[in-house]
């Protein structure tokens, strides 16, 4: 258990402080577009600045898990450190057929 509360301290500061780096650009048409420039490839488009926050939030901790998953080098950000091993991502465990 305290694992688990360690590890969501560190996926939420890790977020937050990503966040914190966020640059954002209005378009002539009035919609916005978010990036975090030390993620490459996390960008997100929303017709407001607050629905592009919440975008780019929910496109960051997809990059996050899928670039675990996947075990690609996530950046070091603020101290926060995703990479040192910590069994975030489980796979599902499966019953053997006969069990059910």
């Amino acid at each position: 258990m305290k694992d688990k509360k360690m590890l969501k301290y560190i996926f939420t500061g890790y977020i937050e402080s990503a966040l914190s780096y966020a640059e954002y650009d209005k378009f002539e048409d009035g919609t916005f577009s978010g990036r975090i420039a030390l993620c490459k490839g996390v960008i997100a488009f929303g017709k407001t600045l607050k629905e592009c926050e919440e975008e780019l939030q929910s496109t960051l901790e997809d990059w996050i898990l899928v670039g675990l998953k996947l075990g690609h080098h996530i950046p070091i950000i603020e101290g926060y450190d995703l990479n040192k091993g910590y069994d975030v991502i489980k796979e599902p465990a499966h019953e053997p057929m006969a069990a059910v």
